[in-house]
């Protein structure tokens, strides 16, 4: 395996390693649900572990500008939601304020007696560590994971099929 693919590698695992780690920590071992910003920022690290497969297949730089656009994409909804949860700017209504947007609701979601999913809000702060929350880390290491992607750029124009 030649040095770009394995930089590619290294920055596909470290995208799965996202995923499989918020999937296993934050919702099975603590029981914390995602908010629908959270699924958005899911998105761009499975296109980017797709991206890194296709990637370790083909030659060339594309790809893994590709890759860097999915890192970059999902820190941006990270840095996005991070002020969405500290008040710095306006989140969608749909999963901000105050959470009772009944008109949304049918006659038979108002009337149900089972259990209903819990609603995360994506302006609540469900986690944080040194001061971050969840996606302001998930944005701190999407960057980091950038810098990898760029790494695999450079390569890739190193490298001679």
């Amino acid at each position: 395996m030649n040095k770009r693919n394995k930089i590619v590698a290294l920055a596909g695992l470290a995208h799965a390693g996202m995923l499989g780690g918020a999937y296993f920590i934050f919702e099975k071992l603590m029981g914390l649900p995602p908010c629908a910003m959270c699924f958005w920022q899911r998105y761009p690290h499975g296109a980017a572990i797709v991206i890194a497969i296709a990637a370790l297949f083909l030659p060339g730089p594309v790809l893994p500008v590709l890759g860097l656009l999915a890192a970059l994409t999902t820190g941006g909804i990270g840095v996005y939601h991070a002020g969405v949860e500290q008040k710095w700017w306006a989140g969608p209504s749909s999963c901000t304020g105050s959470g009772q947007d009944l008109g949304a609701l049918s006659g038979t979601d108002l009337l149900a007696v089972d259990a209903a999913p819990k609603l995360v809000m994506c302006d609540q702060i469900s986690w944080q560590w040194l001061g971050l929350s969840m996606p302001a880390w998930n944005a701190v290491v999407s960057f980091g994971i950038a810098i990898i992607w760029i790494m695999a750029i450079r390569a890739s124009r190193r490298t001679v099929y």
